[in-house]
């Protein structure tokens, strides 16, 4: 059929430098067009706005100006800083930090983009002035960011939830085991490297002889407190387990017996540690309620994924305006002028993937193609890792969300039916595509790495390479091991009735 000639086309275009937005809406219409299924070019067009005209989708303008908001009230700078407490002065600290306030900064922006931007103008130059070279900061940062888009919040996520129909809050469960064992896998390999190049050592503060006010460092230690006592407060009734009669009075005395652990534990700390490292510490406890409130009001049911990233921005905004005081009203004005233009590409390249959709439904494509992959092999341990290496080359050459709206519904509807859990392939697919972001010859942050740190992309491409390999790792282990993504949604009561074992974890596991 001619028509399936769009995807060719479309690779095409791309190769000659046509923006992916004009190749997406080009190709498929352009076949359209000699196919003689005029009528059929204005509903795809009309598509465009459909696929935009949609409530989840106003999770990410809120998500970016959020990411904005912080990165201009100075946020990035706390975190790092409280990073660099936890760290200490082991060699290669300051990469190990890096890599640590990627993942603490994925749970607030949820854009790899800003976080190499970001991260990237503080760190590069800091670990360069401390004996790095120039192409390793860059590649440590381009690596680490591809965590943003992994531990939620995700705009990549909501897209792939958008166009599948699968529970976001079940998608943002299934980000946080991988993203944290992408985080631990690079600090592995970092941790080896130091002993192999003799990195230099970190020092224990980014920012030394810091200072809270006592606005903040009263409410830092309210807060603190409050949700280490959130935490203890199972232990405390499983310890206890006081039964008064009435049950307002029973859960009182239960959280009033945390909240005297937690201060007790407090006290400890209070003696264990300078002052210096409390006071960053508390000056890192307002941002990261940040995560708190999103995943909180998200996964707790309380609140949707788009009125959570609106509570996100409200507190952001609270946070810089009138807590810290580090922005003003007149820098309102950039920030939403540049989250506005972020904001506005994503979701004209949803709209573009969404009319993009529409052709490859009339085409047929997914159908043939579900077709010549079973033909290959019906095993779907070798299926999975064909369709891994195929999301590899993929990423390496297209953006994640345009590639997880045009592969999404060809590829995912062939997985479960063969089994496998609509969350477990959203977050293979998911990942791949993300490390994708940081994969030679067109990922995305390696451009954005190179133009903050000087370096150029084919330099950075060679040093990323140790990183991508452990990346990759992760990759597998998410892929095979499905308890990795479905874990805490199955916890959560997200998913239910699923195998969590998974096929090669099952085969050690059954007697003989």
């Amino acid at each position: 059929m001619i028509l399936a000639w769009f995807l060719p086309l479309f690779l095409i275009f791309l190769m000659i430098g046509v923006p992916v937005y004009f190749a997406m809406l080009a190709a498929p219409g352009f076949m359209l067009y000699l196919n003689g299924q005029e009528r059929d070019i204005a509903l795809m067009y009309r598509n465009v706005f459909n696929g935009i005209d949609n409530g989840v989708l106003l999770a990410i303008p809120f998500f970016m100006l959020a990411g904005e908001l912080m990165n201009k009230a100075g946020i990035t700078e706390r975190l790092v800083a409280f990073s660099q407490t936890i760290i200490g002065s082991v060699r290669g600290g300051l990469a190990q930090v890096n890599i640590l306030s990627s993942m603490l900064f994925a749970g607030m922006s949820g854009s790899a983009v800003a976080d190499t931007s970001a991260l990237g103008s503080m760190l590069i130059p800091a670990m360069e002035k401390q004996g790095y070279t120039r192409k390793f900061a860059a590649a440590i940062t381009a690596a680490s960011s591809v965590i943003g888009p992994i531990i939620p919040p995700s705009g990549i996520m909501i897209i792939y939830a958008y166009v599948m129909e699968v529970s976001v809050a079940a998608l943002f469960a299934g980000g946080i085991i991988p993203g944290i064992l992408v985080g631990m896998g690079l600090m592995i390999m970092t941790r080896l490297m130091a002993n192999k190049y003799e990195f230099p050592p970190a020092k224990r503060f980014v920012i030394e002889g810091v200072s809270i006010s006592t606005a903040e460092n009263l409410a830092a230690r309210v807060i603190a407190r409050l949700m280490l006592a959130f935490i203890l407060y199972p232990l405390v009734v499983k310890v206890v387990n006081l039964d008064i009669g009435s049950y307002s009075t029973t859960l009182l005395l239960h959280f009033a017996g945390a909240l005297i652990v937690t201060e007790t534990l407090f006290q400890i700390q209070r003696r264990l540690v300078s002052n210096d490292f409390r006071i960053v510490a508390k000056r890192a406890v307002l941002p990261l309620l940040t995560p708190v409130i999103i995943l909180g009001g998200i996964l707790g049911g309380v609140a949707t994924p788009t009125e959570a990233s609106a509570l996100a921005v409200a507190y952001t905004a609270l946070l810089g305006l009138i807590i810290l005081r580090s922005i003003n009203l007149k820098d309102l004005g950039p920030i939403l002028v540049k989250s506005a233009i972020t904001s506005s590409v994503v979701l004209l390249l949803v709209g573009a993937a969404m009319a993009f959709k529409t052709v490859v439904s009339l085409s047929h494509i997914a159908e043939d193609l579900a077709v010549y992959i079973l033909a290959l092999t019906n095993n779907p341990l070798l299926l999975l890792l064909l369709i891994n290496l195929l999301l590899f080359i993929v990423g390496m050459f297209l953006d994640a969300g345009p590639a997880i709206i045009i592969l999404g519904p060809i590829l995912a509807p062939i997985f479960i039916d063969l089994g496998i859990h609509p969350v477990h392939f959203a977050m293979i697919m998911s990942v791949n595509l993300t490390v994708g972001l940081a994969t030679p010859p067109m990922g995305l942050v390696l451009f954005v790495a190179s133009s903050v740190s000087g370096v150029k992309v084919e330099t950075i491409s060679k040093a990323i390479l140790p990183f991508l390999a452990v990346e990759i790792f992760v990759i597998f282990l998410i892929t095979y091991f499905p308890i990795i993504s479905l874990g805490i949604p199955s916890w959560l009561g997200f998913v239910k009735d699923v195998d969590l074992v998974g096929p090669i974890a099952g085969f050690f596991l059954q007697p003989n």
